[in-house]
This record gives structure tokens, C-alpha cells and sequence, in this order.
């Protein structure tokens, strides 16, 4: 029996095993597919910005178990690749699973804000579990008793998660109060460049700029935090924001993870991959989504997105197991690329290309993002079959297309 084990349960690690599995069921061979996650559950990551629900996440096993692949809750804590064998830490104590191929798919997590008072009083949505505890801070302090600063709401990045949070933030807080509290509120948006949106170019920016405009977002640009208390903001420039409430969404690095593959790593800590999504200098191990450096096509690298990491991971899992079988290999490319940002009241902008050149914006863009959000970038559903079909490495994606 051949093993494959899949680290990550998030879209990579998902979709690598659902198309391992499906190559394994087309050549009739013994696969045994492990795959190791922190929870039994997908979190749905791009939707943490919107009003919170449970629904931000879908359970793995209704999709893992009719295709015969084992779920493994834990950390992977060790990788040892001389030996072949990953360590789990989880409720039955350390487990050592061996492998034959390996896909690392363990994604990324929020880079620290290397300031005083971050860890101790800032919030983030970058997890369920974050975005969760910033739903019940949020309710709490619209509920609590009239203070310096309960109202204002302080954003810290505006990247993509930033910009789609603060247009987004009257609408949560009117449904944990009311309009005229909503109405009322401070949101501030704090971006260390000189522009919003800095990683999405200049075409996007003004349609951005004018959704944050009408949502009476205040942006405080070229600017950084100097320290974090539990009742204020401090700036470099020196001037003090009255606060109870700041969210971090900027900055993203690869699961450190990574780096006990004694790799080279790029910038944001995610390992060197061939065409093939095989670790450089790792000849049996593979890896996919947010950890893994892979060009797209000649000219791009794919970025840290359930858009690159769905197809990623259907590719480094086919390899991985055509690699087991002695099959040919597919070299992954995905040159298109598009972005559906949401703008709050204002809907949504639609890019198409690498430039993120507007096709559509307005309300009824809103109306794709939803699509995409609550959609298509969940697990598939239905019998054996079903899963097996949309596992299939040359399925549309998004699947509506």
C-alpha cells in the first residue's frame, strides 16, 4: 500500500486529496490518503470579513469519507524527510505517520504587528476562531456603556481584507445596534503606503477609493502605529485615537511549517517549487496553496487566494499520486486571473488580468461575489460519484463555468 500525506485541511490540502483519491479510484491502486488538519472543519477564510455565522466554515468528512480518505486531527508539529514521517500532536497524544509522497498544503497565517500592546488588545479575522471573537467584541462594546472611543473602529492594513472590513462595518454594526449608532461611528482605515489598496494597482484604486468615500471611511495613509492600549490607538506621528476596537489585517506569512524542509523559502516564507509543484531539492514532497512559491505562468506567481490554491492543490495531488503509480506528471498553469472585490453599500468591483483591469463594478457585481463567497469556493457536495467528478484535475473552476 502506497501512503500519501496531506498537511492542511484548508482549500489546497482539501482539493490535493479529493484528486489523489480520484487518480488512485481511476488506476484501481492502493492509496492509503491522510490528511492532517487543526479541526475537522474547511474555514471558509475570504468570507471572515462579513457578518459572522457558522456557515464561515464546512465540515471535512462528509467529503473526505466517501472517497475512502482518513482524517487525521492535530498539528503537525515535525517533518523528518529523510525518514519519510510527519509527527501529529493531537487528542491521542504524538502520532508518527509515514509517507511515501507528501503534499504540503498547511497555508499562511497573520504576520505579527511587532508593536507595543498588539498581541495584548488588537483582534484579527485571519481565522473562524478570530473572526468569531471579533463578532462577540464587536456586539459587546456596541452594547456597553457610552465611553471615550466605543464607537470609533480602527482598521489596521487596507490590503484586500481591510478594504472589504471597513466598507463592511456599518452594516455589522448596525446589526448589533442600530442605524443611527452605524450612522454615527468612526471607521478608520491605517495603511503604512502612501495609497489604499497598495498590492492591487493603480486601475482598481479609484472605484475603491470612491467606495470608501461613500462608506465615510477615513484613511489615514503614509501611516504607522506606535503603540496599542486597551482604550487608544498611538501613531507614529504621535497623535492618540480614542478606541476600544482595532482589527489587524495586514500581512500574511507561509506556515513556518516550511521551514523544517530546509528549503529555500521566498519573502513570505513559502517553499521553492518545480512546474510540477514538487519541494525544490525535496524530491518526495509536494506542495500547494498559500505555503507554496509557484509561478502561474511565465510572468506570475500565485498568490496567497482560494483562487490559486483550489487549482494548486488539484494539481500537486494528482502529481503526488501519479508520481507514487510511476504515471506522467502535469505541469500546473493557471494564467488567468480575475478579483471580485466586495465594496460594502457600494457592490463590488470585477477585475480581469494581472493589470486588475475593471470590467464591472456596482451592485450588481455584488451579486457574483456572493455566488463566489457562499458557492462555488465550497467543498462539493453530494454522493461518491459527485465528489469524484468535481475532483476531476480538468473540471471547471469556479464549477459554474
Amino acid at each position: 500500500m502506497h501512503q500519501l500525506v496531506i498537511i492542511g485541511g484548508g482549500f489546497a490540502g482539501l482539493w490535493a486529496a479529493l484528486t489523489a483519491a480520484r487518480e488512485a479510484n481511476n488506476h484501481a491502486a492502493d492509496v492509503r490518503i491522510t490528511v492532517v488538519a487543526r479541526d475537522k472543519y474547511l474555514t471558509v477564510r475570504p468570507r471572515l470579513y462579513e457578518v459572522f455565522t457558522d456557515a464561515m466554515r464546512a465540515p471535512l468528512n462528509p467529503v473526505l469519507t466517501p472517497l475512502g480518505i482518513q482524517l487525521k486531527v492535530g498539528v503537525a508539529t515535525t517533518l523528518d524527510t529523510k525518514a519519510k514521517s510527519v509527527e501529529v500532536r493531537g487528542e491521542e497524544g504524538n502520532v508518527t505517520l509515514p509517507y511515501d509522497r507528501l503534499v504540503l498544503a498547511a497555508g499562511s497565517e497573520q504576520r505579527p504587528l511587532e508593536i507595543p500592546g498588539a498581541a495584548e488588545f488588537s483582534l484579527n479575522i485571519d481565522t473562524f476562531g478570530g473572526a468569531r471573537s471579533f463578532d462577540r467584541h464587536l456586539r459587546e462594546v456596541l452594547r456597553s456603556p457610552a465611553q471615550p472611543g466605543r464607537s470609533t473602529f480602527v482598521i489596521v492594513g487596507a490590503g484586500f481584507t481591510g478594504i472589504e472590513l471597513a466598507t463592511e462595518m456599518r452594516n455589522r454594526i448596525r446589526l448589533h445596534s442600530d442605524a443611527d449608532t452605524a450612522r454615527a461611528a468612526r471607521v478608520i482605515l491605517v495603511e503604512r503606503e502612501n495609497v489604499v489598496g497598495p498590492d492591487l494597482g493603480t486601475n482598481p484604486r479609484p472605484h475603491i477609493e470612491a467606495a470608501l468615500r461613500d462608506a465615510n471611511v477615513e484613511t489615514y495613509l503614509g501611516a504607522r502605529l506606535a503603540k496599542i492600549e486597551r482604550d487608544a490607538v498611538t501613531l507614529a506621528s504621535g497623535e492618540r485615537i480614542a478606541t476600544a476596537t482595532v482589527v489587524v489585517t495586514a500581512g500574511l506569512k507561509a506556515h513556518p511549517i516550511a521551514g523544517q524542509l530546509r528549503v529555500e523559502l521566498d519573502r513570505q516564507g513559502r517553499v521553492m517549487v518545480d512546474p510540477m509543484l514538487r519541494v525544490n531539492g525535496v524530491p518526495t514532497a509536494f506542495a500547494a496553496g498559500d505555503i507554496a512559491h509557484a509561478h502561474t505562468d511565465d510572468d506570475h506567481v500565485a498568490l496567497m487566494s482560494c483562487q490559486h490554491a483550489i487549482p494548486m492543490g488539484k494539481f500537486a495531488g494528482y502529481n503526488a499520486a501519479h508520481d507514487l503509480l510511476g504515471l506522467p506528471l502535469r505541469a500546473y498553469s493557471q494564467p488567468n486571473y480575475v478579483t471580485c472585490l466586495d465594496l460594502g453599500e457600494s457592490g463590488a468591483l470585477f477585475t480581469q488580468g494581472w493589470d486588475r483591469k475593471p470590467e464591472q463594478f456596482g451592485l450588481e457585481v455584488k451579486s457574483l461575489k456572493r455566488m463566489v463567497n457562499t458557492q462555488w469556493i465550497y467543498p462539493p457536495t453530494g454522493n461518491r460519484d459527485a465528489i469524484l467528478t468535481a475532483a476531476d484535475l480538468d473540471a471547471p473552476w469556479p464549477p459554474a463555468v
